[in-house]
């Protein structure tokens, strides 16, 4: 029968220990973030810039703990002048003592919490800014390992708990430990026997609070890693809704969604369930030490060893010496799920920073637009090369057509170009100069990317083009659109350029979210330009208007175009074949049609299936 009672604390869930959550979450985490006590140092430093209020609130923490004291101490007094045969006036006296204790402990204990409200709440955004500010200076790599939702997850669920401990718990588990010392120090004053015997039920209390603790730890640790991955997969499955309907994956996105939220169901009701013996657990052991001071007390007053009062006031500090416990032990789980969150944002603020721009570094005032690559090398993990002893060179005005198979190293070059990432071997120059020497933000700030996959902030119209260049005119913003053939479907919408798009540019379509996209680039007015399938969701008529914005945009600028439609790039200065991550050969069209390689094959074979395609 106890087999059968104590099976269900052996299922796999309570099996998880920290190690084997930090090894699944991906990343290996960093020292300070894998213990209580460190995690608590690094909340002070967020705290510690409030220590005037600190200090108040330390001042009513301490105020309404001695209040907390003195009333039932009062009481006792009152009830053995009552016995010895005192005067109405001793009790007027009494009661309107009590009144004034009582009031102020009222009053002690609002201040504290309304002032350490303020300060968790300040403390919480201090440290929300620090991480929204940090995942910006994360450099790029970081963000393809990490799911969207995971990360989101860390700045609000984590945030919360960290929020909704500093509130309430910190200064409860403090009020505690001060009502706690003052408590047995009253209690010795009063009977050294009854505090011994109230003293026998603390050792059950920390062996059972040991024994559930070691449980919910990890359990609370676990259910905020399986929030995030279910964030995470939420975020997942609704931007690709279309794409879930188009294929009719319904079915396996929501038993995706089953699983994931399952584990979140089963951690969370073990670290509950377990936790919720903690009360229990309290109020029995209560009893049990009111049961022993209410019995030995009652035969030591018979024995005229202690008074009446003295047991009065003896039971309520037994109360309030069990209740402290009681409130520390409720407030644990809080605090248990605190430091889980607090560990998942700091593991993000240990990650590291983009690399920081070399002393030397210095701001570009103007690019002509040389571009130079000197056997360069680059891979994303080690031993595995993504680009291999690239070199070419691509000068001031001229368009380079970037042309191969998917995972050719298209993008990857493009990368490096911008500092996204950092050649492992080779060198990089723009005009002449090492790349490394040029502060990242000035060089991008003289580039300007189309992409594929085109994004829109929400807001109008009009914000969406002027994030290409924030001083732009009304007129400016206008011209740019004209030129990217998108200011005639934008006067046909409601608002115009007025109109306010939703996040991810919803309530339009893809091929107008791209003109958009290219009119901001236009607005950019950059001296280097990186087109990638800059024109693959726009139909056919309007393509060919856009290639004419675009031609007059590239026009004096150095342009890096990647395409897959080979005849969009027939006019390009130089097509750098690229295959495996090697270039195979350069030149312009009829130069490499001329040699008969790899260019002049993939070139016959988009002809020859457009041609079976009519």
């Amino acid at each position: 029968m106890f087999k059968a009672l104590i099976e269900p604390f052996r299922h796999p869930a309570l099996q998880v220990d920290v190690r084997t959550m930090k090894e699944n979450t991906g990343s290996k985490p960093r020292a300070k973030a894998k213990n209580w006590s460190g995690t608590l140092g690094r909340i002070w430093t967020y705290l510690a810039h409030h220590r005037g209020r600190l200090a108040l609130v330390l001042c009513m923490v301490i105020l309404s703990s001695a209040l907390g004291l003195l009333g039932p101490y009062l009481l006792g007094a009152a009830v053995d002048e009552y016995l010895l045969g005192a005067g109405g006036r001793s009790w007027i006296q009494f009661l309107l003592g009590l009144t004034a204790v009582y009031l102020l402990f009222s009053l002690t204990s609002w201040l504290q919490n309304i002032w350490m409200i303020g300060i968790a709440q300040e403390t919480v955004y201090r440290m929300r800014t620090d991480l929204f500010s940090h995942l910006h200076r994360l450099p790029i790599s970081f963000f393809g390992k990490r799911q969207q939702g995971e990360i989101m997850s860390r700045l609000t669920n984590d945030m919360e708990n960290v929020s909704a401990t500093l509130n309430s718990s910190a200064i409860q588990i403090f009020s505690s430990i001060l009502t706690l010392i003052g408590t047995l120090a009253v209690m010795l004053w009063l009977s050294p026997l009854l505090t011994l015997l109230t003293f026998v039920v603390v050792p059950l209390m920390a062996l059972g609070m040991r024994w559930i603790t070691r449980r919910t730890g990890p359990l609370f640790k676990e259910r905020q890693r399986n929030l995030g991955e279910l964030n995470g997969y939420i975020e997942e499955t609704l931007s690709g809704q279309r794409v879930i309907k188009a294929f009719s994956q319904e079915s396996r996105v929501i038993r995706g969604f089953t699983e994931r939220n399952d584990r979140i169901k089963l951690s969370g009701f073990w670290a509950q369930t377990i936790s919720s013996f903690i009360p229990k657990l309290m109020n029995g052991l209560n009893n049990l030490s009111f049961a022993i001071v209410a019995g030995v007390g009652g035969i030591l007053a018979i024995q005229g060893k202690i008074t009446v009062g003295v047991i009065i006031v003896f039971v309520e500090y037994t109360r309030q010496f069990t209740r402290p416990l009681n409130d520390m032990a409720n407030q644990w789980n809080t605090m248990l799920s605190a430091i889980a969150g607090a560990e998942r944002v700091f593991e993000i603020l240990d990650e590291e920073a983009e690399a920081k721009d070399e002393g030397t570094a210095a701001a570009l005032s103007h690019v002509e637009g040389a571009v130079t690559f000197s056997n360069v090398s680059f891979s994303y993990i080690e031993g595995g090369e993504t680009l291999k002893d690239i070199s070419f060179e691509a000068k001031p005005g001229e368009m380079i057509a970037l042309i191969g198979p998917t995972g050719a190293g298209k993008t990857t070059l493009i990368q490096l170009i911008s500092r996204f990432y950092n050649p492992d071997k080779g060198k990089i120059t723009i005009d002449g100069r090492d790349i490394t020497s040029i502060r990242r933000e000035s060089l991008r700030s003289h580039m300007t990317f189309v992409l594929q996959d085109s994004f829109l902030f929400e807001g109008t119209i009009r914000e969406n083009i002027r994030y290409g260049r924030l001083n732009a005119t009304d007129e400016e913003v206008e011209e740019a659109a004209k030129l990217a053939n998108a200011h005639s479907f934008i006067i046909r919408l409601a608002d115009g350029y007025n109109k306010r798009l939703q996040p991810g540019g919803s309530g339009i379509s893809q091929g107008q979210k791209q003109l958009l996209v290219i009119a901001r680039a236009i607005l950019a007015d950059p001296s280097i330009l990186v087109l990638d399938e800059a024109t693959s969701s726009i139909d056919t008529v309007t393509e060919i208007k856009i290639q004419e914005g675009l031609q007059r945009l590239m026009k004096g600028r150095t342009s890096f175009v990647i395409a897959h439609r080979l005849n969009t790039i027939r006019q390009a200065d130089r097509i750098l074949g690229l295959k495996e991550g090697r270039l195979l050969e350069q030149g312009s069209h009829d130069e490499l049609l001329a040699l008969g390689g790899f260019y002049s094959e993939l070139y016959n074979g988009q002809l020859k299936r457009a041609g079976s395609s009519r």
